[in-house]
């Protein structure tokens, strides 16, 4: 925390001579750490039941293909934490940080490194407005804390553009997220319809519109319409009480995943479950809920059981995670983890050190 606020103080005593470019990497490039040490201790914890974990590989997807995401992402967020900053300073308008364009170089980065697939959509999603939003506070605010950080992040959702949502349109699908189904509403842009740009322009749907009108069926989208309640309310002081409690950062990781999957069904989960019985996403994400409800409710008992701080909560946790992944993963809580991920985020720029 001392760190982030000397950091937060010279970006500031800079000010009045419009800011030392040296001092603007500087910082930029603490938050790039933050971005990319999240990343990597999130998919280091383990067992993260059902999820790719430093002892457990998909056959696609690899441990080793999430590391190289983590490292690949830096110099977007680098490059979102600097334009925060300089948003802060009065020097450049919060639109025209270009959230949607970084968070497609995000995943054109993350892609020439691996071949894995799918690794960092939603974290990218997640981390590209915090980066900036981290930046706008360290020019601005004695030290980044929870309430300024959250109150900037949503400042700059709300600020993108009818541009950025064309940009995010491209990351989602280069990225090659699984089962995105089709959408009933005609004026919404659908992934499945080649003229989804066009119909984005057509409508004048900014990107924070349309995480809003997807946050009744995706855990991401409802993210940026809530200004990120579940990272910021329940994972992130998660994290802090576990580790306090515990000492041990694997278990706070952990028990931190299973809190947020207990409480906010993954609708990854659900979206490849229900969309074998309709094409429709909001359908398919509502049917894929009923059919896995079952997981939350583990994740719930094997807390109750005292997780991974317990020998009968660690026996039921490898049970469930041995269970999840008999599937291939199909019962992959990806978004639990992104939202783990983004938890860790929270925490590391406000100073946790471990």
């Amino acid at each position: 925390m001392i760190e982030l606020a000397y950091e937060a103080a010279r970006v500031r005593s800079s000010m009045n001579q419009y800011a030392n470019e040296e001092n603007l990497q500087q910082c930029a490039h603490t938050i790039m750490q933050c971005a990319q040490l999240a990343a990597a201790l999130e998919v280091s914890s383990w067992p993260k039941p059902g999820n790719v974990h430093r002892t457990a590989d998909f056959s696609d997807t690899k441990f080793e293909h999430f590391i190289a995401g983590s490292i690949a992402l830096g110099p977007s967020t680098h490059k979102a934490a600097k334009r925060g900053i300089l948003s802060g300073l009065k020097r450049l308008e919060l639109k025209e940080i270009e959230i949607g364009r970084l968070i497609k170089e995000t995943i054109d980065n993350v892609n020439s490194w691996h071949h894995g697939g799918n690794t960092h959509l939603g974290i990218s999603l997640l981390f590209i407005p915090l980066s900036s939003a981290a930046g706008f506070s360290m020019s601005t605010v004695e030290k980044i804390d929870s309430i300024s950080l959250r109150q900037n992040v949503r400042k700059i959702m709300e600020a993108t553009s009818i541009t950025d949502a064309g940009y995010v349109y491209e990351a989602i699908s280069s990225a090659g997220s699984a089962a995105l189904g089709r959408l009933q509403q005609p004026d919404l842009p659908d992934l499945s319809d080649q003229e989804t740009q066009k119909n984005i322009q057509i409508n004048q749907r900014t990107l924070f519109d349309l995480m809003k009108v997807s946050s009744g069926w995706d855990n991401i989208a409802y993210e940026w319409a809530s200004g990120l309640e579940i990272c910021f309310e329940t994972g992130y002081p998660t994290i802090i009480t576990q580790l306090n409690e515990t000492g041990n950062l694997n278990f706070a990781i952990v028990h931190t995943f299973l809190t947020i999957l207990s409480k906010f069904p993954d609708t990854f989960i659900a979206r490849k479950m229900g969309i074998k019985k309709t094409p429709f996403i909001e359908e398919a994400v509502q049917i894929g809920l009923k059919a896995t409800n079952w997981v939350s409710e583990t994740a719930k008992s094997i807390l109750m059981m005292g997780g991974l701080k317990s020998q009968k909560g660690t026996r039921k946790l490898w049970d469930f995670d041995n269970k999840l992944r008999l599937a291939g993963g199909e019962l992959n809580p990806g978004t639990t983890a992104d939202l783990t991920a983004g938890s860790l985020m929270i925490a590391l720029l406000c100073g946790l050190r471990y």
